[in-house]
């Protein structure tokens, strides 16, 4: 059995979470709609970031590309037990003060399907999407991320989007 290696050193981990914690939970309120759950999210994150015994490497490239994988996670679980986590109370949708009641229940609907769709995507494919279209990554940054050339991003991108289309579309 491996023993851990030493944790890092807190003051690397404190400046870490103060300079980039709005990264991790942007990232994950995007995914999971919810401010809450975009907390848990980014919590785990740095949770997980503590037990890691060299932090010199971590950009925030990479806490978005976390935070948009442990927010996938959680809807993910939430969609095995048929529960979006989304409540009246938590939506946090963006509109004014006249927004017609209509359109906020539409769009909330709508964007509980993406976040459905993208759940049943693969983890790859679901998680490169996230990247480009929530977080706003260009396909070189993700390439450089996820470890693949940006033309395998771009089919991927592809694939992703025709994907969620054909969900989408089966859903109506």
């Amino acid at each position: 059995m491996t023993r851990p290696g030493p944790a890092p050193e807190p003051s690397l981990l404190s400046r870490l979470f103060d300079e980039h914690h709005g990264v991790v939970f942007r990232a994950a309120y995007r995914v999971t709609g919810n401010a809450a759950d975009a907390e848990d999210v980014l919590q785990t994150v740095f949770l997980r970031l503590a037990a890691r015994p060299d932090l010199s490497a971590i950009t925030p490239a990479y806490l978005s590309r976390a935070g948009v994988n442990a927010g996938l996670d959680l809807v993910r679980a939430r969609g095995v037990r048929g529960d979006s986590g989304l409540s009246e109370e938590h939506d946090e949708l963006p509109a004014g003060p006249d927004a017609n009641p209509e359109v906020r229940r539409e769009t909330r609907e709508t964007r509980d399907r993406l976040r459905l769709a993208l759940a049943e995507l693969s983890p790859k494919l679901a998680e490169i999407f996230c990247l480009r279209h929530l977080e706003g990554l260009p396909n070189r940054e993700i390439a450089t991320v996820v470890g693949m050339s940006a033309a395998s991003v771009a089919v991927q991108l592809f694939r992703a989007k025709a994907r969620l289309q054909m969900a989408l579309r089966a859903e109506d």
